[in-house]
């Protein structure tokens, strides 16, 4: 802190690699300010309501289980819960990436969801983190199904529509992977039920056999099965 004359006001933490922790909270930081350093982590917060915060976020994450990404949403929801922020809600984000970086950064960020500005941050925050972990069930799915393996794709998709029933693309790629399968039987309640809810979908699904994932032929089965040839 010698170099920066202003180091009273600042607050700032590190966590290397090895999971050795720099944090500090300067004396002239807008209270409540202060900070929690542990075992490869450090949570720190200022302009709180109350110094009940950021020890919160650190029992919230030390006790709570799961991938780091569901650890720190647990640390914002405690934080909040015992008052937050003493200007009111905002902002909240997440980013996670890889310890063992590979050079290629789309695969290297494991999360990186923001919320810039929004009456409840931290719940639409959560709401983003559940939808990014289905759409990663969903990509799962696409690359075991590129393997061939369609059971482990299958099993993928559905987990991903348990996580988003609201999005309809979801359960959509698990009916047209049923179905290019030949297991109609299946596919066709679920088409019958997102085209319910969207009939832009009966598009897409004829749109599909210009690219080659499924043919004309199963096209026309799953319509004439749906009564929408």
């Amino acid at each position: 802190m010698s170099v920066d004359p202003n180091s009273k006001y600042r607050q700032v933490a590190m966590v290397d690699s090895a999971g050795r922790v720099a944090v500090h909270t300067g004396e002239l930081c807008i209270p409540e300010a202060g900070h929690v350093a542990g075992e490869g982590f450090s949570v720190q917060a200022n302009l709180m309501r109350s110094a009940e915060v950021w020890p919160a976020m650190a029992e919230a994450f030390e006790s709570s289980g799961g991938p780091l990404k569901a650890r720190l949403l647990a640390a914002l929801e405690a934080a909040e819960a015992v008052g937050g922020d003493i200007r009111g809600r905002q902002s909240a984000a997440i980013l996670v990436v890889s310890s063992q970086p590979t050079g290629r950064p789309w695969r290297d960020v494991v999360v990186d969801l923001r919320v810039e500005d929004h009456p409840s941050p931290v719940e639409e925050l959560k709401r983003l983190l559940r939808l990014h972990e289905a759409y990663e069930h969903s990509n799962r799915g696409d690359e075991l199904l590129s393997k061939g393996e369609v059971e482990g794709a299958l099993r993928e998709y559905e987990e991903a529509t348990r996580l988003a029933p609201e999005v309809v693309e979801l359960p959509f790629w698990q009916a047209v992977t049923l179905a290019g399968i030949g297991r109609l039987a299946e596919a066709a309640p679920i088409f019958k039920r997102l085209f319910d809810r969207d009939k832009t979908w009966i598009e897409v699904l004829r749109r599909l056999p210009k690219a080659e994932i499924i043919s004309e032929a199963v096209v026309v089965e799953i319509l004439d099965e749906l009564g929408l040839s």
